[in-house]
C-alpha cells in the first residue's frame, strides 16, 4: 500500500455530523430479525463450540437435527456458504443467493462494518475543538502505518472512563494487565454530581464527539452495581448510550438485563460479551434468548475458538515467560497481527483516582507492553480541576506543528529510504513517497538523522524567507502525516516490559 502526504486525509463523511448512528437492525420486520438472532446464534456455535462443529459435520445431509438439539430455529440448508467448507467461495456474492439465510447474515455484517466506520467518523472536532481533531486524526493515520490488521478495527473514541479499580475477572490474556479488584465507584449523591460535571464538561469541550465515550478500560463494568445508572446520565447528558463490554454478564443478571434493557430503548452501538470458555457459552445461551442477545455481539475467548488474542499485556507476559522457560504456549499468540486492544485517541478518564490521561493506540512492546502510550496526565477532584487538567494537556501535547525546540526525528519503527530529490518512509502497513526539493540540504536526511530540533532544521536548511516557509509546510506536512516521532517522553513508559509491576507514575 502507498500514498502521498498531500492525499493523506481522513476517511469519507461516512455520517451526518452530529447524528449518533446505530447498525441497521431496525429496518427488518420484527420476524426477520427474529430469524438474524437464530442465524446469530448458530454463528456463535459455530465458532466457540468444538461439539456443535463436530456434530454439524457428521450431519452434513441432515443439519437440522443438531440445530435442533441447541434451540437454533433455522435450517442450516439456508445457510451453506456459512459452514460448508465446500460451500465457502460463495460468500459475499451473488451466487449465495440459494441460501438466502447466509445472504441476511452476511448483509448484517456488511451493516456491522459500516457502522464501525461511522463510529470513527463520529469523532469529528473539527469544528469545535480543532487542535483535538488534528491531534486524533494524526494518531490514526500513525495508526494505520503502525498496527497492521488491528488498524481497521479501531475506531478511536475521544474518552474513556473507569467506574472500578482493578477487575474481578482475571483473564490470562487480558490486554491490559488489569489489576486485582479494590473496589468500585460508589453511585452517591456526591459521586453522581460529580460524574454527571464530568460528563457535561466532556460534552461542553468536544461536542458530540463526546458520544463515542464509554466507561470501561481495565475494568469490566459490571463490577459496579450502579453501572447502569451511570450510563443513563451519560445518556441524558450527551444524548448516546455507550458501549458495554464485559466478561461477566452472568455476574449480576439483573444488572445486566437493565442495561440491555437500555440499549433496547436508548442504544446505538452494540453491545457485546466476552466469553472465556465453552461453558460460559452454555451459560449465556441458557440465560438469554436469541432474540435478547440479537443486540450483543458474543466475543469468543475461549481455546476452541478462533479469535485471536493481542500481543499485550497478560498475555504478552505469558508469552514471554514461557520462551524464557522454553515451553511451548499451547494457545498461539499472532504477534505480526493483532497489536493493542486499545482503542482511544483521547482522554482516559480514572473516577475512584481522580485521574485524567491523555492516551493513544500503539503496537504491544517492551516500552508499551499494554499496546497503548501515555502522553500526559492530571489528577484532579472538582469540575474545575478536571476542566483544567484536560485543557492543559490539549495545550502541551496538540499542537499545530512539531514543537521547535524538541528533537525531530521520524517514528522508529519507520524504513528510511533517500532518492534523488525525494525519499521514501515504510513501515509495516504503508510506503509514503516525500518529495525532498525545498531546499539545497535535504530535509528528509537531517530528520532521518535525528540529531537537531525542528527550529535548528530550519536555520540549517533555509537561506532566505521563501525558502524558511517551504521548509516549515513541508515539516508540518510531515506532521500532520504522522511519521514524525512524538513518542519523547519516558515518565509514563514502563521499565522493563513484564506488563505487570514496572510502569514509571508521572506526577
Amino acid at each position: 500500500m502507498s500514498s502521498s502526504l498531500q492525499r493523506m486525509a481522513s476517511g469519507a463523511d461516512l455520517c451526518p455530523r452530529g447524528e449518533h448512528c446505530r447498525p441497521n437492525v431496525d429496518r427488518r420486520t420484527p420476524e426477520q430479525r427474529r430469524t438474524l438472532s437464530h442465524v446469530k446464534r448458530f454463528m456463535e456455535r459455530l465458532s466457540g463450540d468444538v461439539k456443535f462443529r463436530r456434530a454439524l459435520s457428521e450431519n452434513v445431509d441432515a443439519p437440522g437435527a443438531v440445530t435442533e438439539r441447541y434451540g437454533i430455529e433455522v435450517d442450516p440448508m439456508q445457510m451453506l456458504p456459512l459452514w460448508r467448507s465446500d460451500h465457502l467461495n460463495y460468500r459475499f456474492k451473488p451466487e449465495s443467493a440459494p441460501w438466502p439465510l447466509a445472504m441476511m447474515w452476511d448483509d448484517h455484517i456488511r451493516d456491522m462494518l459500516r457502522h464501525r466506520d461511522r463510529l470513527r467518523v463520529e469523532g469529528d472536532m473539527s469544528k469545535i475543538n480543532p487542535r483535538f481533531h488534528a491531534w486524533r486524526e494524526r494518531q490514526m493515520r500513525r495508526c494505520n502505518d503502525e498496527l497492521g490488521g488491528s488498524a481497521p478495527s479501531i475506531t478511536h473514541p475521544i474518552i474513556a472512563f473507569e467506574l472500578s479499580e482493578g477487575c474481578t475477572v482475571g483473564c490470562w490474556f487480558c490486554g491490559l494487565s488489569a489489576d486485582r479488584f479494590k473496589g468500585y465507584y460508589d453511585y452517591s449523591e456526591e459521586h453522581a454530581e460529580l460524574w454527571r460535571g464530568v460528563v457535561g464538561v466532556a460534552s461542553d469541550m468536544f461536542g458530540s464527539a463526546a458520544r463515542t465515550g464509554f466507561c470501561y478500560w481495565a475494568t469490566d463494568p459490571m463490577d459496579n452495581p450502579h453501572y447502569d445508572q451511570f450510563l443513563y446520565d451519560y445518556y441524558q447528558i450527551t444524548g448516546a448510550l455507550p458501549q458495554t463490554s464485559t466478561a461477566a454478564p452472568l455476574k449480576d443478571e439483573a444488572l445486566t438485563r437493565r442495561v440491555l434493557g437500555l440499549f433496547d430503548r436508548y442504544g446505538t452501538t452494540t453491545n457485546r460479551f466476552s466469553v472465556l470458555s465453552t461453558a460460559h457459552l452454555n451459560k449465556i445461551h441458557m440465560a438469554f434468548s436469541p432474540e435478547e442477545l440479537l443486540g450483543v455481539e458474543l466475543i469468543l475467548q475461549g481455546k476452541e475458538a478462533p479469535t485471536a488474542k493481542a500481543f499485550t499485556g497478560r498475555a504478552r507476559a505469558r508469552k514471554q515467560k514461557l520462551r524464557v522457560a522454553n515451553e511451548c504456549d499451547a494457545i498461539a499468540l499472532p504477534e505480526g497481527y493483532h497489536t493493542t486492544i486499545a482503542c482511544v485517541s483521547g482522554f482516559l478518564v480514572n473516577m475512584p483516582q481522580g485521574r485524567s490521561q491523555l492516551v493513544t493506540p500503539v503496537p504491544g512492546s517492551v516500552r508499551w507492553p499494554l499496546g497503548y502510550r501515555i502522553v500526559d496526565q492530571r489528577f484532579f477532584r472538582t469540575l474545575d480541576e478536571f476542566r483544567e487538567g484536560l485543557q492543559s494537556m490539549m495545550d502541551q501535547h496538540m499542537l499545530e506543528s512539531p514543537a521547535p525546540g524538541l528533537p525531530i526525528r521520524f517514528r522508529s519503527d519507520l524504513q528510511y529510504r533517500p532518492g534523488n530529490g525525494y525519499f521514501e518512509l515504510r513501515s509495516r502497513n504503508m510506503e509514503h513517497r516525500v518529495l525532498d526539493d525545498v531546499a539545497p540540504i535535504s530535509v528528509g536526511q537531517l530528520i532521518a538523522c535525528g540529531n537537531c530540533t525542528a527550529s535548528e532544521l530550519v536555520r540549517r536548511v533555509a537561506t532566505d524567507g521563501s525558502s524558511i516557509l517551504s521548509v516549515a509546510d513541508l515539516l508540518e506536512q510531515l506532521y500532520a502525516a504522522g511519521v514524525i516521532e512524538e513518542d519523547l517522553d519516558d515518565r509514563f513508559a514502563w521499565q522493563n516490559g513484564d506488563g505487570m509491576t514496572s510502569r514509571v507514575e508521572g506526577a
